[in-house]
């Protein structure tokens, strides 16, 4: 299994845009966003798509086209950005009900439905608690 990057890109593309209109800039692009992101302009759109329908960035068709911020970066949580492209739970039971008859196929779900509800709890009030102003400024203040 490998992790997902959504959140991490999606919280990539709102920082760059956000330090890109500081510089000066309206709109950035999508094929711009994705260099930096070193992913397929596709992948921004998609994410920025998601972004657009939460009410956190605007697009701009025709000429000029692209993308800048519905919001501050300082209104904008990490919870925010993952309720935008994150759809469903964290974690998922089995695809199918495990055998009743056994007593490890009954009880596994319950057991793991809890823990699962702590852990998802527990990773909401830290994303609510940090803004994507706190992101950049970790991103500028980082050694290169």
């Amino acid at each position: 299994m490998s992790a997902n990057s959504r959140l991490t890109i999606a919280a990539h593309a709102l920082a760059w845009i956000g330090l890109y209109q500081r510089q000066g800039h309206e709109v950035a692009t999508s094929e711009q966003i994705a260099t930096s992101a070193n992913t397929n302009p596709v992948v921004i759109r998609r994410l920025l798509g998601e972004l657009r329908r939460a009410g956190l960035v605007e697009s701009r068709r025709g000429v000029g086209a692209g993308w800048s911020l519905a919001r501050e970066l300082g209104s904008i949580t990490l919870l925010d950005v993952y309720e935008a492209v994150e759809p469903g739970p964290l974690f998922a039971m089995h695809r199918t009900t495990p055998d009743q008859g056994c007593v490890v196929g009954y009880g596994i779900q319950p057991a793991m439905q809890g823990i699962y509800e702590g852990i998802e709890e527990t990773l909401r009030h830290e994303l609510a608690r940090v803004t994507l102003e706190n992101v950049l400024r970790d991103v500028l203040a980082a050694p290169r």
